[in-house]
């Protein structure tokens, strides 16, 4: 199986998830397999749901438009056609594939341990690790274990040589020969400690920022409100923190969020906003609030469900240095007029939008998978 072959089996993946938006489910003609996985899939975003409220039809739906839209031949190419070692790895795979003793030299078992936050949040290393060539085995998170290998089980009947290198394990990981782990800062030194000594990508917790300069338009403003309640605020691209003027006047900005305020219409949200703000009152804390989003000045950038963290800024050159040297602990800073050389932005509403090219943590997963 060469790499245009692995290319267009995800081509036919993402028009297979095209059936499945926001705005309509509905079954389409001359999709391969269509009447073995349409009806099946909907009863797994179903089953994901039960099993975890937090996904709600909508955010499942959410993840699966992007995925849809990236999961095109013309997008896949864009990505992988600046790895050269890639086609010269894919061309020694071909191989591999009519000699079981090459084949064992070239191919890896990549184990890939996911994080459960969103829907699908696994599913980049799923792909890149596949598109290179490599054996995939994941070990799911519990909060999320429905929806990607029912996907693996419809990208094996589209191309049957994936038959074979795709495993899913609830127990301990089979043999393997590289590792991309996702956790806490916690379960990070416990992956560091027993993957240490193999290739290893091992991300930890990180959080997005958004820097205001008041110069923001009422439609960017409300564009942030996607990147601070898509999923709940649940996913490392989501907006935990706020930078802010030193004069900062927060009407205009809580005006753009009230179109979130449904989110207390979701028991667990609601709840954890009731419980958040009892604890900020009883330790006293000042809070900004508007009955479903709590603002507490605060340097962490993690921030609870239902509250934003913010800090005020007097100099952006300031600013800039802290955090670039914060790099480590931030995935996306989010701003239109936030404009210095060391800090790369995403504009707003952006976040939940990546491009296959950006990475987790900066770290290319390509280039580490390309190179084990």
């Amino acid at each position: 199986m060469n790499l245009q072959q692995r290319i267009n089996a995800f081509d036919a993946l993402g028009t297979f998830l095209s059936q499945f938006s926001r705005k309509e489910i509905a079954q389409k003609k001359n999709i391969p397999h269509n009447d073995l996985f349409f009806d099946g899939f909907r009863h797994q975003m179903k089953l994901a749901g039960e099993h975890n409220n937090w996904f709600t039809e909508e955010n499942i739906l959410y993840a699966i438009e992007g995925w849809s839209q990236s999961l095109t031949e013309a997008k896949l190419n864009k990505w992988l056609k600046g790895y050269a070692t890639l086609t010269t790895l894919s061309t020694n795979f071909a191989k591999a594939d009519s000699d079981a003793a090459e084949k064992a030299d070239s191919q890896k078992t990549v184990a890939v341990i996911m994080a459960g936050n969103i829907p699908l949040v696994g599913f980049h290393d799923f792909l890149s690790v596949l598109i290179t060539g490599h054996n995939f085995v994941g070990k799911q998170s519990s909060n999320d274990k429905h929806l990607l290998p029912f996907l693996a089980k419809y990208l094996e009947y589209v191309e049957p040589a994936f038959k074979g290198r795709i495993a899913f394990t609830e127990e301990k990981l089979p043999e393997h020969d590289a590792v991309i782990a996702t956790g806490s800062d916690n379960t990070a030194r416990y992956f560091e400690y027993y993957f240490g000594k193999k290739p290893n990508i091992i991300r930890k917790n990180r959080n997005s920022v958004a820097v205001l300069t008041g110069k923001e338009t009422q439609e960017e403003l409300e564009a942030l409100g996607e990147d601070v309640f898509r999923y709940f605020g649940l996913g490392c691209r989501n907006v935990s923190k706020l930078y802010v003027p030193e004069d900062y006047d927060f009407d205009a900005f809580f005006k753009a969020m009230y179109p979130w305020h449904t989110m207390m219409d979701k028991a667990k949200y609601a709840n954890n906003y009731d419980y958040n703000k009892a604890v900020y009152l009883m330790s006293l804390f000042d809070l900004l609030e508007n009955g479903f989003l709590m603002l507490k000045e605060d340097e962490s950038y993690g921030s609870p469900i239902a509250t934003l963290f913010y800090e005020k800024y007097s100099a952006p050159e300031a600013l800039a240095e802290k955090l670039s040297a914060d790099n480590e602990k931030i995935q996306c800073v989010v701003s239109s007029h936030f404009r210095e050389s060391d800090i790369t932005t995403i504009p707003f509403g952006k976040t939940q939008q990546p491009e296959l090219h950006d990475y987790a943590d900066g770290v290319d997963t390509i280039e580490f998978l390309t190179t084990i």
